[in-house]
């Protein structure tokens, strides 16, 4: 082979090789295709807005000692709703915060846990009452009367308060008054609400035949929160005798 051949394939080498560098170059540099966006991602759900309730009206409803004399159970509701402010007075003649120094409640606790929590199961949803913003926090869109009692009503009531016990609240407390106080602190919460039906002329009655299993799991509730009480509430299908 002389030079001139060899010069030419060496020359026509180096012409191939620089042509596929710039084609592999030209290839990195194109914009490569996006991946289709993901068809799995839950949506992004806003967390619901608490209803705020009107304050409650301290000078409202019936003297002590009347209320005390007028305090009974009645079972039978009628279908008329009660106000937001009739509910919010309810709530914290329940629970609410009288010493907004201190946050202290209507209702006492051992050792000041403040473990018992009232949630409201109503028509349109299930409901936790926060005390110290005197408000309903949203829980769940699901109508929990039906589990939230045992007894058959003429007509559901409008509301039914559901009394839970935080045992997580109650420190190193052993397992014996952890269930003792709470139930006792459940109780002075009741009382206080079937006094306010009293002065309010309203029916209530208090559920300790209820399905806590099936009802805990409706309201997703943790294991350390335990049900203690239910209470319906509302205005009384037929005059209460006596009022």
């Amino acid at each position: 082979m002389n030079q001139s051949s060899i010069l030419w394939r060496r020359a026509s080498a180096a012409l191939w090789l620089t042509a596929a560098a710039l084609a592999m170059a030209a290839d990195s540099a194109a914009p490569s295709t996006p991946p289709p966006p993901p068809t799995n991602v839950p949506a992004v759900v806003a967390p619901a807005t608490p209803r705020q309730l009107p304050p409650p009206r301290l000078d409202a409803g019936a003297p002590l000692m009347q209320a005390l004399k007028a305090r009974r159970t009645q079972r039978q509701f009628s279908q008329e709703p009660l106000s937001p402010q009739l509910l919010g007075d309810l709530l914290w003649a329940a629970i609410g915060v009288n010493r907004p120094d201190s946050g202290r409640r209507t209702a006492p606790t051992a050792c000041d846990w403040r473990e018992i929590d009232v949630y409201v199961a109503a028509a349109d949803g299930l409901f936790l009452y926060n005390p110290s913003k005197h408000a309903l926090v949203p829980v769940l869109p699901a109508d929990l009367r039906v589990q939230a009692t045992v007894q058959t009503f003429a007509h559901p009531p409008p509301i039914v308060l559901i009394f839970v016990a935080d045992l997580s609240r109650m420190k190193d407390a052993p397992e014996t008054d952890r269930v003792f106080y709470s139930a006792t602190d459940t109780g002075y919460v009741s009382q206080n609400v079937y006094l306010f039906a009293a002065s309010e002329h309203l029916a209530t009655v208090v559920c300790g035949m209820i399905d806590r299993e099936i009802l805990a799991t409706a309201m997703k509730l943790r294991p350390a929160q335990n049900i203690i009480l239910t209470q319906p509430i509302g205005h009384p299908l037929t005059p209460i005798p006596g009022e």
